[in-house]
């Protein structure tokens, strides 16, 4: 018997009691400091079972069931392998990502859209056509797979622009799925600018989830951060909006900060929990941006994350204009590891509840069957690299030329974790965001580490867990 490699052990802060949790199993324990010493002394002690008492073979017993020890580490390590494999090969989920547009109404300065060049105006639309095209391929890819599950995200750009192909899709696919007893949410990530009651109600039939909203700060950081494309500010019309909407459907709020706004989020915080809305906030929670200019682009090409010369994307899924080498826009942005910590706290404190940054797990470029379509109905493995041709792993035309299956070749090899050596967090991270290693390393096949924000994480989630036990 050996100790399991994805334990972490926490001492809780003013107790004696030690806080237990595999990252595999899940499984979490409030124990003593004899049952670590004894967890310790598993693997090294020769007939541990003939010195123990019957108080110490009964926590052996539990420590065993909830796979805390394991037979050995070549067992556990493929017990992993096994786990990521059925990850990639779950057809009980079927998952969709789509951009109707990558047209936006913002002028973000983070965003290598913005108001830089003439991105926008060269944007693509999905047409009609290519949406009913889309329907068709869902509907063959239900038949195929068997799925209870089907989930729709609408994305862009401001996927709102695009409201007719948006409506039209989620109603055809709507009743694809009920005529094949397939469970259907429908969720749309947008700035808000234009979310509506009537939005809400041309959704709401077709298994309408929620939105997710982007506030960047207080009034004063998030209109300078995100205005419109003439400079007019658009915190107040976005809160007018959420008010009107929040009582129909389930709202989130995520923003994007950097070292000079970060300072700002406790006062939107404190803004947001005084409105009359605030109990209707399913989840409030934040990602870091890492600003640098990207490099000339190619006269016309409009991708989502924007191509150096090095054929490296130059941004991450929220499509900052960090570029190559200067880290991407993720959820685990290593530069500001600790401001991450720092707002996980001060939004726990105002009672809303947000990433725990514990149990993410695999990410969805893992996943053979989420599938991200671009306005042109190309496929893509994860939005962050919409646009970028040589991503692109199929068209849903049933289009499949050479660097279609190298790209999906590449996405199906993913593996960067396995590069991650004993590390206890690699079940819920996969070895990080591919899109970051790509910008950041050159290559999606090493890891993105960002332990340092994940321990932190995990001290936090211990603390208010414990209190739970």
């Amino acid at each position: 018997m050996q100790p399991s490699i994805f334990n972490k052990v926490v001492p809780l802060a003013g107790r004696d009691d030690i806080f237990l949790m595999n990252t595999f199993t899940d499984a979490q324990l409030v124990v003593s400091r004899d049952v670590v010493d004894l967890l310790d002394r598993v693997g090294t002690t020769p007939n541990l079972a003939g010195t123990l008492d019957d108080t110490e073979r009964s926590a052996l017993r539990d420590l065993i069931e909830h796979g805390f020890i394991v037979k050995d580490r070549a067992t556990e390590r493929k017990a992993l392998n096994r786990f990521f494999h059925d990850v990639r090969e779950d057809t009980s989920e079927l998952r969709l990502t789509l951009l109707t547009t990558l047209q936006c109404n913002f002028a973000c300065d983070y965003c290598f859209q913005g108001d830089h060049g003439d991105y926008n105006l060269r944007a693509e639309k999905m047409s009609m056509a290519t949406a009913h095209r889309l329907c068709e391929w869902l509907e063959m890819k239900l038949d195929e797979l068997g799925s209870s599950q089907f989930s729709l995200t609408f994305f862009g750009g401001e996927p709102l622009l695009n409201q007719p192909v948006m409506f039209e899709t989620a109603e055809r696919l709507w009743r694809a799925t009920q005529d094949r007893g397939v469970e259907m949410r429908t969720n749309v990530i947008t700035n808000g600018l234009l979310l509506t009651p009537e939005v809400v109600d041309r959704l709401e039939p077709f298994g309408l989830d929620g939105f997710k909203i982007t506030l960047d700060g207080d009034p004063q950081t998030h209109d300078r951060m995100r205005p419109l494309r003439g400079g007019q500010g658009t915190f107040d019309r976005i809160i007018e909006n959420v008010r009107r909407v929040a009582h129909r459907c389930n709202i989130t709020v995520g923003g994007n900060f950097d070292e000079d706004t970060v300072d700002s989020y406790p006062a939107l915080l404190d803004f947001l929990a005084a409105q009359d809305f605030a109990d209707s906030l399913v989840q409030v929670s934040f990602k870091p941006i890492v600003r640098e200019k990207p490099t000339t682009l190619p006269p016309g090409f409009i991708p989502l994350t924007a191509v150096g010369g090095d054929n490296k994307p130059l941004g991450g899924t929220c499509m900052s204009s960090a570029g190559s080498g200067a880290g991407s826009a993720c959820d685990s942005c290593n530069l500001l590891d600790t401001k991450m910590s720092y707002l996980r706290e001060e939004t726990k404190k105002r009672g809303f509840a947000t990433m725990d940054g514990v149990h993410m797990g695999p990410c969805d470029i893992h996943r053979r069957h989420a599938y991200t379509v671009g306005p042109d109905g190309s496929l893509y493995a994860c939005p962050g690299f919409t646009g970028q041709p040589t991503a692109a792993t199929g068209h849903i035309n049933g289009e499949l030329e050479e660097h279609h299956r190298r790209a999906a070749a590449d996405f199906d090899s993913l593996a960067a974790w396995k590069s991650c050596g004993d590390c206890a967090f690699i079940p819920v991270c996969a070895g990080g965001c591919s899109v970051a290693a790509h910008s950041e390393l050159g290559t999606m096949h090493k890891p993105s580490c960002h332990k340092e924000s994940m321990e932190s994480a995990l001290v936090s989630f211990a603390e208010e867990a414990a209190t739970q036990m």
